[in-house]
């Protein structure tokens, strides 16, 4: 069985793209290829890194990939997904061959203000955000 090919995007590649391919990869990985990339790749997100841990999933060696680098590679994808806000998803390059392409703006925890404490609860939602998400969607997809 061939695996379809998914790629998330979000602005910098470091907390709800690096969510989302590391959970997809969990849940269906037999099923799918699973990619994370942005437009302004920076440094994994420590908030990231700690709610993922607490689920058993370690991201901390993960690192950011610039979407650009993938689309200059010529790399396809049968699904391209934005995870960050409308404003930057419009920045997503066009991908050759046939791509479906979706959108699930997620909170961004880089713009969480407040304790370290409070940080990881709104961080802690937004994975548990993108879990529910792409449960649905896989239901969606047998």
């Amino acid at each position: 069985m061939t695996k379809k090919k998914v790629l998330f995007i979000c602005e910098h590649n470091s907390a709800r793209s690096q969510m989302a391919e590391t959970l997809l990869n969990r849940l269906a990985g037999d099923r799918f290829q699973v990619e994370s990339a942005g437009f302004e790749p920076s440094a994994l997100n420590p908030l990231a890194v700690e709610v993922m841990k607490e689920i058993g999933l370690d991201i901390s060696e993960q690192k950011s990939k610039s979407v650009f680098d993938l689309f200059k590679q010529g790399k396809t994808y049968s699904y391209v997904i934005t995870v960050c806000d409308e404003a930057a998803s419009a920045k997503c390059p066009i991908f050759p061959g046939i791509t479906t392409r979706l959108h699930w703006p997620f909170p961004d925890p880089s713009r969480f203000t407040g304790a370290w404490e409070e940080k990881v609860a709104e961080t802690r939602k937004v994975r548990d955000l993108i879990k529910t998400t792409l449960e649905k969607w896989l239901e969606d997809e047998k």
